[in-house]
């Protein structure tokens, strides 16, 4: 399907905040081969900006702010890998990034992440079960991955696609405002007035 409102060529950039910009370059250019592309100090010693390539004409970028506030994990983001606790992040929050690698590369991406130190989640295998986890690879799953996490604490994830979507994977009804379990934000803060 294309988009027939505008002419998107993907992402352009996503940007994150780091705590440590050195730790970041060292994490996403020395683990995950992410060439440094641009760096950019903010006017009014605000902070900086710096770009990653992370393959396919996008980029991963990371604003480091001197007075930025601490990560809140289980609000800002989720507090840990999926395996290891909740996937639960606050609306609005940016939940995990993604990065599309090769099926055939697959399984020795994450054997190279796990020699260089880093925790990884166990293999995903994605089908359209209840439980929407297969506990091995067959015909009805359509991506794998797994996750690990940043110095900071974001979680990333490897995927990849296993076959081409059509109509028939589209067939869920969207859920509404009035379908969560919480109080939205306004209704929060009128009720403390």
């Amino acid at each position: 399907m294309s988009n027939t409102e505008f002419e998107l060529g993907g992402i352009n950039h996503l940007a994150l905040v780091s705590s440590d910009m050195k730790r970041t370059i060292d994490f996403y250019s020395g683990v995950l081969g992410m060439p440094l592309i641009k760096t950019l100090e903010l006017p009014g010693r605000m902070g900086q900006h710096f770009f990653f390539d992370c393959g396919g004409g996008d980029s991963l970028a990371f604003f480091w702010f001197p007075d930025a506030p601490e990560a809140v994990p289980g609000v800002s983001a989720p507090k840990s890998r999926p395996e290891q606790g909740e996937l639960l992040s606050a609306v609005g929050s940016m939940n995990h990034v993604a990065f599309h690698v090769p099926p055939e590369k697959f399984d020795d991406y994450r054997q190279r992440l796990i020699d260089k130190g880093v925790e990884v989640s166990p293999v995903l295998n994605h089908d359209d079960s209840p439980a929407t986890v297969a506990p091995r690879l067959h015909e009805g799953v359509f991506v794998r991955s797994f996750y690990f996490q940043d110095p900071d604490g974001i979680l990333l994830e490897f995927a990849c696609w296993l076959r081409a979507f059509t109509g028939a994977d589209v067939r869920h009804e969207p859920k509404t405002a009035a379908d969560r379990t919480v109080p939205s934000g306004k209704e929060t803060h009128a009720s403390l007035a």
